[in-house]
């Protein structure tokens, strides 16, 4: 069996720089080689906490080194089917940032390479790897808050004034629903199970991008509703309602950066509990069940099926618009 997973990085993004380098650095079974950049002083800040990191100066040259087993893909949203395949075809296993695709059907392919190949490929969405979620999804599921009726959600930021961020910009795959909506609306469908039936949708855009978005869904057995925007005050939270309580998670989505990971559980008759999740690095715990499944044959808990489900909502979202 194989013992440590050598990882390789495509281009240098802040957030690879600011949380994911550092979480493949420090988790078990992983070891953090190689940074592919256009220029050496970007691999500066990487070699801060991994100085023994090797540098490419190209991808492609990242991809051609036979140490590398497997690849981080940060880069803009447009470029992500593109860089998979590319890293699949000469056999990398593959970990991309949500998006993973900007439409459900390009999954598919994946999910053919994936099949055809032997690989792991997996959108690196981190939350199903915290056990906030995992907790969440147990007390819906075993109806400690009775027949769920209702899911809403909230997540939002404002960068208006960075107007060259590629998240501001249509040719690099833009906009608040792609970037954020991935968490409000996979999140109801990881917890429960259910797929959405039918939607509706008010986008607000700016510069071809949707800044602010309210969504609402009807799942087989419960109604849905999120907002997601690019230009409100930072709020994230989602709740889940049933007939003898609710479940509420206050940080969900930037657990330790936004607030601390706790879930909130009302029921009638008894106190509000809280249940608290200090100090757990979801990017670290993504990494090491990526090594387990890569190798160890483990069940991957984000599976690209799961993601197409995800992407599925978001094109009927805006379909429905």
């Amino acid at each position: 069996m194989q013992a440590v997973v050598n990882w390789g990085i495509l281009g240098a993004a802040k957030f690879a720089r600011e949380h994911m380098a550092p979480a493949i650095h420090a988790a078990k079974g992983a070891r953090l080689a190689a940074l592919a950049t256009s220029a050496e002083e970007k691999a500066q800040g990487f070699k801060e906490f991994c100085p023994d990191l090797k540098v490419h100066l190209s991808y492609e040259d990242l991809l051609a080194d036979p140490s590398i087993d497997a690849v981080y893909i940060p880069l803009p949203n447009h470029l992500h089917v593109e860089w998979v395949k590319k890293a699949v075809a000469v056999g990398k296993h593959v970990l991309c940032e949500k998006p993973i695709a900007m439409k459900a059907e390009e999954i598919d392919e994946l999910i053919a390479l994936r099949d055809a190949s032997g690989l792991l490929v997996a959108e690196a969405y981190m939350i199903v790897h915290h056990p906030q979620w995992q907790r969440a999804r147990e007390l819906v599921q075993t109806g400690a808050i009775g027949d769920l009726l209702h899911v809403d959600g909230f997540f939002s930021y404002d960068n208006r004034a960075d107007t060259s961020n590629i998240r501001n910009r249509p040719e690099t795959g833009g906009g608040a629903i792609p970037d954020i909506g991935v968490y409000t609306y996979g999140s109801a469908r990881f917890v429960t199970g259910e797929e959405p039936v039918s939607a509706t949708a008010q986008i607000m855009r700016e510069n071809g991008v949707d800044v602010v978005s309210h969504a609402q869904a009807q799942f087989p057995s419960f109604t849905y509703a999120a907002t997601v925007s690019m230009r409100m005050f930072p709020r994230q939270e989602m709740t889940f309602h049933g007939t003898e309580g609710i479940v509420r998670l206050t940080a969900p989505f930037n657990a330790n950066v936004y607030s601390q990971a706790e879930i909130v559980v009302d029921q009638p008759g008894m106190a509000k509990r809280i249940e608290r999740f200090p100090g757990v690095n979801h990017y670290m715990l993504q990494v090491e069940n990526f090594g387990r499944s890569v190798r160890e044959g483990a069940d991957y808990p984000c599976p690209l099926e799961f993601s197409r489900g995800t992407q599925a909502m978001i094109d009927m979202i805006f379909a429905a618009e």
